[in-house]
């Protein structure tokens, strides 16, 4: 083995009397790996519990809304997201009971098996018990997995998805195990049904593997065999994009559109920002790491050129989460030999404060509004109120005539508001919802003959333009998101029937 690689730092094969990986190591194929500490899956069912005990806190958030919404009506594949969030949502409500806590356990449990993971990456890498332990210490107390273990969101699965497949690809580069690719097909395939995003992953170490090596993996024939499998365990999705004129194209499209100037002035920030400070130092000595050793070398050329594509298409900073935490794990491993990792350890308590009241809902509800926290994270700030949506639309809905509001519908502007509605309509005696956005706008209009239209977020202009009257009737109050302020109108009599208007309402974002 040369010296480029060589895992400086420390190995499992090579340790000082205190547990440490010891500075200079080799990680050769075929070492053995030491066992995971205890102090691991310690850390991972603290990280569970504490997210479980702050699950009620605050309230659905509107993706959680949209998701629950999405699962009452299986499908392989839904016009903006793939079906697996939305499947997570409908089994949970199904065992666990219709209620927010019910939604946040899977989070709950993606976050401690995240903690793991990462901790398993560091040993992978050549990490020590105290490696691991850093590593999965530093994950429990990020902003990025503690935001995706207390919410629904796509970002959920994913982080653990694509971080079991760099477990795998770790397995193959260092160990030459051809086994793990028949894993990473098996994993990846799965993660195709929750964001198309997995191809960034594998196409970015692919890349890296190309240009760095070590090639000679790519001669396995058990990584065909891998691509196959994850081709068919992905194809029912594939064939959905096929037949629907590949939506999430579009949608990315949209996306680019309507938040890439936003998401591309946030993206270098935030890289720092979703781990946190501290960990984001770890980090740069993870990646420098990974480039000092030829085997893992193409993991780090993967960050970069995914950083690169994600800026290209306007995508969000977190698509990126998955890279940065194989660079935390590689960082521990060299982190866990510094002289003063005390001071390491100091620093990572700090961030892990901060971390704590940025992503978690700790400031209480009535405060966040104007708070760092409601700039910062927005899964915080549209957690909140998004009750009052439906509260405060049924309040107008009550004060029509009789002879009105047996016939009247709701008409939403967009998925969070349609999900606050449809989430509590029986207690609050809603009709039925209809909404242009996204997926939604695929289930159809109002029956033909609706006259009395209650709508919640479109502009009054432009309801103006199709229906005969329209007064604003309430704006919505008492919420820190984007639901703030918006305008709840009451319409009569459309000017033109719903299947000729439907199309004028469709938006996607």
């Amino acid at each position: 083995m040369t010296a480029d690689d060589q895992l400086t730092g420390g190995t499992p094969a090579t340790r000082d009397d205190a547990g440490r990986a010891a500075p200079g190591g080799d990680l050769r194929a075929g070492a053995p790996l030491t066992g995971p500490p205890r102090a691991v899956p310690a850390i991972a069912a603290a990280t569970v519990a504490v997210l479980l005990a702050v699950s009620p806190w605050y309230g659905y958030h509107r993706d959680e809304l949209y998701f629950r919404m999405l699962g009452e009506r299986p499908r392989l594949g839904y016009f903006d997201t793939p079906p697996l969030t939305p499947m997570i949502a409908r089994v949970s409500t199904a065992i666990f009971g219709d209620t927010v806590v019910a939604l946040r356990i899977v989070p709950a449990l993606c976050a401690g098996a995240l903690v793991v993971l990462v901790a398993l990456a560091a040993r992978g890498l050549g990490g020590g018990r105290a490696a691991q332990v850093l590593a999965a210490a530093g994950t429990a107390t990020s902003v990025l997995p503690l935001v995706a273990g207390h919410a629904l969101l796509t970002l959920t699965p994913d982080l653990v998805l694509w971080s079991a497949v760099t477990l795998c690809l770790l397995r193959v580069l260092l160990r030459g195990d051809g086994r793990y690719w028949l894993w990473v097909g098996a994993l990846s395939g799965v993660a195709a049904y929750n964001r198309d995003l997995i191809v960034v992953l594998l196409g970015s170490v692919g890349l890296g593997i190309l240009v760095a090596g070590p090639r000679e993996v790519l001669r396995d024939r058990r990584l065909w065999a891998g691509a196959l499998l994850a081709l068919a365990i992905a194809s029912p999705n594939l064939l959905y994009q096929a037949t629907h004129d590949w939506p999430q194209f579009q949608m990315a499209q949209a996306l680019r559109i309507d938040e890439g100037a936003d998401n591309r002035a946030t993206f270098v920030p935030l890289q720092i920002v979703l781990l946190g400070p501290v960990q984001a130092v770890v980090c740069a000595a993870g990646w420098l790491r990974l480039w000092r050793n030829r085997r893992v070398r193409s993991l780090a050329i993967a960050y970069p050129v995914a950083c690169a594509l994600v800026l290209y298409s306007g995508g969000r900073p977190d698509y990126t989460g998955a890279f940065l935490l194989y660079l935390f794990a590689a960082g521990c491993v060299t982190a866990a030999g510094w002289r003063r990792r005390g001071v390491l350890v100091a620093a990572l308590a700090v961030d892990a404060v901060v971390a704590v009241v940025v992503a978690l809902p700790v400031v209480p509800a009535a405060s966040l509004a104007g708070t760092p926290v409601a700039a910062i994270n927005e899964v915080a700030r549209e957690s909140v109120g998004m009750r009052d949506v439906a509260s405060q639309t049924a309040r107008v809905v009550s004060g029509l005539p009789a002879g009105e509001r047996a016939g009247a519908v709701l008409l939403a502007a967009n998925y969070g508001e349609a999900g606050a509605l449809r989430r509590w309509a029986g207690e609050f005696g809603l009709p039925a919802v209809y909404s242009g956005h996204n997926e939604l706008w695929w289930w159809g209009p109002p029956p033909e003959g609706t006259r009395v239209v209650v709508s919640v977020g479109y502009p009054p202009a432009d309801l103006g333009a199709v229906f005969a009257r329209c007064t604003v009737a309430g704006r919505l109050s008492g919420m820190p998101g984007e639901e703030r302020g918006v305008p709840i109108t009451v319409c009569r009599d459309p000017v033109r029937p719903w299947r000729e208007l439907w199309p004028r309402v469709r938006h996607y974002s």
